[in-house]
């Protein structure tokens, strides 16, 4: 309420610092009224013709900047003013007569018309909660009832429904989205999400396959992967999780507070797949099984550049077919610290929805120091790779000893 009276205020004297300095000035310049609007209707047509050249491309910014400035400048040299003197004390008491009766009339219209209420934040946002925005999805679902193949009207209503809270609702409303849903990862993911709400919290049965599909369209879809890892927990799956939530994590962006904490998650899953036996993706493994169709081998840094790479540089391991597409069949995520690292690709660590290993007669291997911090290639990276592996390729010696310009 304050803030209010002091805005109020310092409105009220902008006003008279405008409206009082013409009243009190004498004797007061005027223009003469029909040379003035001759004039200006010139240099309206003039000012309208310079900005249809600079919109057609004909007159550059600048030029037009400069045009238009010549032009004002020549109107004030043409249009001399002409006094009209007006007695100094009727502007004057016309001055005194404002400067308390505009004060005066502002504080007694609010007091008759305000509602200070009506400021409050809180107060605007529950109304509108309360009353308008019922209204408004009432409106929303005639309209859907009446036209119900409007895919984009089902999804808004989800949505609207889901930032109420109103869990079951959004996800019928989801449940009408039809191919636009079913096309798009990170409504799917929604839709998951929404259903698990209903569910008190659990993601398995439908929307687990939700989740499944839309990392089947897009394996990094952040939500997909997020919640991915979130169900993986629920079935004690920490090497899925530390999978699911180690792609999340490349995306998120490095030192950030969600970044920190995700990796902190990452570390225990990796840790708890340790203690249980089994195999950490992004660690030295020991002990496994043997895999026909495994390729491992060992990273290392060339000396002629280790000085460009710090010991927390992300470090990635792609394993990529030679031929088709470029996605990654299996991707190992480390640090510099890590290195040298010992590294295994097979079948079991394809990405969700993704092809595997042993389905190509060959393979490459490589390794990318990020520098931007991203999976994404980025100028500057080092890199070292190593292509026509066949599946089943031991002992493999990639060295990082390149520049990406």
């Amino acid at each position: 309420m304050t803030g209010f009276i002091l805005a109020a205020a310092l409105l009220l004297l902008i006003i008279l610092g405008i409206l009082l300095p013409p009243l009190l000035r004498s004797p007061r310049l005027a223009r003469a009224i029909d040379r003035r609007e001759a004039n200006l209707e010139i240099f309206r047509d003039q000012l309208s013709e310079l900005e249809r050249d600079r919109d057609e491309g004909s007159l550059a910014e600048a030029d037009f900047e400069q045009a238009k400035s010549e032009l004002q400048r020549r109107l004030l040299d043409e249009v001399q003013p002409e006094t009209v003197t007006q007695e100094k004390s009727g502007g004057r008491k016309s001055a005194l007569a404002m400067l308390f009766a505009i004060p005066l009339a502002a504080a007694a219209g609010y007091a008759l018309l305000g509602n200070p209420q009506a400021l409050d934040p809180m107060h605007t946002q529950a109304r509108m909660s309360s009353q308008q925005m019922d209204e408004l999805l009432d409106k929303l679902v005639a309209r859907l009832k009446a036209n119900p193949e409007d895919s984009k009207g089902w999804v808004m209503l989800a949505r609207s429904y889901k930032a109420l809270g109103r869990y079951a609702e959004s996800a019928e409303a989801y449940s009408h989205g039809g191919t636009l849903v079913d096309a798009d990862p990170s409504l799917l993911a929604d839709y998951a999400e929404v259903l698990a709400q209903v569910n008190g919290g659990r993601l398995d049965g439908k929307p687990g396959e939700l989740i499944a599909r839309a990392l089947k369209i897009d394996a990094n879809e952040p939500q997909a992967l997020f919640l991915a890892g979130v169900a993986a927990t629920e079935r004690k799956d920490f090497a899925a999780v530390a999978d699911f939530w180690g792609r999340l994590l490349v995306q998120l962006d490095p030192g950030s507070e969600d970044a920190k904490s995700l990796q902190t998650a990452v570390d225990k899953a990796r840790e708890t797949t340790a203690q249980s036996g089994g195999k950490i993706a992004s660690k030295p493994v020991t002990k496994t099984a043997a895999s026909p169709e495994a390729i491992s081998g060992e990273v290392t840094l060339s000396g002629k550049i280790a000085g460009q790479a710090r010991p927390d540089d992300l470090l990635f391991i792609f394993a990529r077919a030679d031929e088709g597409s470029r996605m990654p069949l299996a991707v190992v995520r480390a640090q510099v610290a890590d290195l040298p690292l010992q590294f295994r690709f097979d079948d079991s660590m394809a990405l969700p929805g993704g092809q595997k290993i042993s389905g190509f007669k060959t393979v490459s291997i490589e390794a990318r120091v990020a520098k931007a911090g991203k999976a994404q290639t980025s100028s500057g990276d080092l890199f070292g790779s190593i292509k026509g592996l066949k599946p089943g390729s031991r002992s493999i010696k990639v060295v990082i000893d390149q520049i990406q310009p």
